[in-house]
């Protein structure tokens, strides 16, 4: 972690200092906002955290609860999500109080005695097999309190306007008198506080949907969920109990004559979920969902027949059907239309799905951020407004394969005994399709923001349209083991990772001339990074070199991988890295990620996805591949070169 580079600091470094709009933030919510967020559910508040970053961007999120979520329904973190919270800074802090899943252990009719059950396996949890984040259950509060935590602590200090309640919506048609600069009339209600009641109008630029599976804003912009409910119910409860189930304490699929159950411990020790079959809806009515809590109870110590539960205390329960639907489309815009859309749609808003495969709250937090930053690029000028036409694009097909998938993983769950060949297919399945789940298949197609594969082969383990997965690296300046992609922060900046060819630092080199070319006025670091901003404000430059750390000279490396920012133009030592196996990093990124050992440069998205894959000598090809998404911000011409690099790699 960076800082001191304004001046000492002597607080939490977590903490931004405030600017823009987080500079006397008004308590009252303004007539007229940039981006308003609806609801401050997951990927509300994410969206607040990341637009925090743009703190020259008015960002309001309102919600209709008087206060804070205090007890939330989703409780499965996927190491995707983890990887994600590492990227907004509390990473460490939420895996301290989670509960980790180390294991899965499978529960199934006792050949001997049917009607009760006993252990048929246990399998490893994926978490850390295919990642180095681990698969964590803790409370969907706590994890809102992280986010609201880093929108209030950002530039933009960005905080929930609680009591605020969306009632409708008009998008004017752009250009017209009507519309303005702000073309959205927003409807709302104060639903808390001396003016509950009140209703009022909110003009905006943007307005994001985050209200869950009843939404109004998807409702005002006439979008449908596509879909249905199964006829089959499940009972869902937070409790702490005594038992002589010697299980308890770890996650299990139990399968009996009476019944499935998942069962999912919690954070803290003591409180465990528990999603207990119950059966067969014979119609339509949704009277299951009246079923009380002591024929839940019943219905679970049923299943787990000889062990019993002595339920102390109910935190939490529920009864629901499991529904299956996409909404049509994530946006306002219309098929073919021209103009860039105004009203987006996201999590339960637009995708709903069972509980089981714990995506809801995971797949919400990328929707989220794979909006946020592209919201923030628009508004801010730094990208043209079909830039947002990427969102749905990109998120729609996203949510499709997650209700295929959770189709399969429900019915799988709901089996009978007599349905079961095989008592280790569900122990299989979880562990062959670990990798979807986990947030690790998603795959952007080629767009404005993402490339083909023509140069795929140069590095193959980091695959276009897939997220960057990191990998350790020594970090030349100190000789400690990072993971590379660890650095990355979810600040809205493109990362650019330049792996050198084989020469060393100061040698000729095609990387030398690759960081020449990025120093020029012509290159996308001076032509896209705004006048008064420093030289890394849109674009965060690194070298990976093929020595060990103690083979790379520093100061030898090309200045646009040591830029000097900030008020006292202070040089950037945590841009230059080795791949070289040394006592601490034994393993080689080249190696691990199939990177050419002629070099390559790989480009990766603000969240996270990698965008591009390109020789060392493609720079033109660079250059073209930013020109499709992001706005000049300087003229710039060949006379004013010599005077234009040095001082952009000081500080613009």
């Amino acid at each position: 972690m960076q800082f001191h580079h304004h001046g000492y600091v002597s607080g939490d470094p977590r903490v931004k200092p405030a600017a823009g709009v987080g500079i006397d933030r008004p308590e009252e919510l303004p007539d007229e906002v940039d981006v308003l967020v609806v609801g401050s559910g997951p990927a509300g508040m994410l969206l607040g955290a990341q637009l925090s970053q743009y703190p020259d961007v008015v960002t309001r999120v309102i919600e209709r609860r008087d206060g804070r979520l205090v007890l939330g329904q989703a409780d499965g973190i996927q190491p995707r999500s983890v990887e994600t919270f590492q990227a907004f800074g509390f990473a460490e802090r939420i895996i301290a109080e989670a509960y980790n899943i180390g294991y899965m252990n499978f529960w199934g009719p006792d050949p001997a005695d049917p009607n009760t059950i006993i252990r048929t396996s246990r399998t490893e949890d994926y978490g850390y097999k295919i990642s180095e984040f681990p698969h964590l259950i803790v409370n969907q509060a706590r994890v809102l309190d992280y986010f609201a935590e880093a929108a209030a602590n950002g530039p933009g200090r960005i905080v929930p306007d609680y009591g605020v309640e969306f009632t409708g919506l008009t998008v004017h048609e752009d250009g017209s008198e009507s519309a303005g600069d702000h073309p959205v009339e927003v409807r709302v209600r104060y639903t808390a506080g001396e003016r509950a009641g009140e209703e009022r109008t909110v003009r905006a630029k943007y307005v994001v949907g985050c209200d869950g599976a009843r939404s109004g804003v998807r409702q005002a912009i006439g979008r449908k969920h596509v879909g249905g409910s199964s006829a089959h119910a499940w009972g869902v409860m937070d409790v702490v109990v005594n038992t002589d189930f010697p299980d308890w304490r770890t996650k299990c699929a139990i399968n009996s004559v009476a019944g499935n159950i998942l069962h999912i411990p919690r954070e803290g020790g003591y409180l465990s979920r528990m999603y207990i079959d119950l059966g067969e809806v014979a119609d339509d009515s949704h009277e299951v969902r009246r079923t009380p809590i002591e024929t839940i109870i019943a219905k679970a110590n049923d299943i787990l027949n000889p062990y019993t539960l002595d339920v102390r205390n109910v935190a939490w329960f529920s009864v629901y059907e499991v529904g299956h639907r996409v909404t049509d489309h994530f946006d306002d815009r219309e098929e073919g239309e021209d103009a860039a859309p105004r009203v987006f749609l996201t999590g339960d808003a637009c995708h709903t799905h069972s509980a089981k495969a714990g995506q809801g709250m995971n797949v919400s937090m990328q929707d989220g951020f794979n909006l946020g930053w592209k919201l923030g690029s628009v508004v801010t000028g730094r990208a043209p407004a079909d830039l947002l036409a990427t969102y749905s694009a990109e998120r729609q097909p996203v949510a499709q394969q997650l209700i295929d998938f959770d189709r399969e993983w429900s019915s799988l769950m709901a089996r009978k005994p007599e349905e079961i060949s095989d008592p280790q297919e569900l122990a299989k399945h979880y562990l062959g399709t670990a990798e979807f789940p986990s947030g690790f298949m998603t795959h952007y197609g080629p767009s404005m923001i993402t490339g083909d594969a023509a140069h795929q082969a140069l590095a193959t383990g980091f695959p276009i349209g897939m997220r960057f997965k990191s990998s350790p690296v020594s970090l030349v300046c100190d000789g400690n083991v990072v993971h590379l992609g660890h650095h990355a922060r979810a600040d809205g900046r493109w990362r650019i990772y330049a792996f050198a060819d084989a020469p060393a630092a100061g040698e000729a080199s095609a990387l030398a001339d690759w960081a020449e070319w990025m120093a020029s006025p012509d290159a996308p670091l001076a032509r896209f990074t705004p006048d008064g901003l420093d030289v890394d404000a849109v674009f965060d430059v690194k070298a990976i070199y093929q020595q060990p750390h103690e083979g790379v000279d520093i100061m030898a490396a090309p200045e646009v991988f040591r830029p000097r920012t900030g008020p006292f133009a202070l040089m950037d030592w945590e841009k230059v890295f080795a791949a070289g196996p040394s006592t601490w990093c034994p393993t080689d990124i080249f190696d691990e990620r199939g990177i050419s050992r002629d070099g390559a440069v790989v480009v990766v998205r603000p969240d996270q996805y990698v965008a591009n894959v390109l020789p060392l000598t493609a720079t033109d090809d660079l250059a073209a591949f930013f020109a499709q998404h992001l706005l000049p911000q300087r003229a710039v011409t060949d006379a004013s070169a010599d005077s234009a690099v040095e001082g952009d790699l000081v500080s613009s």
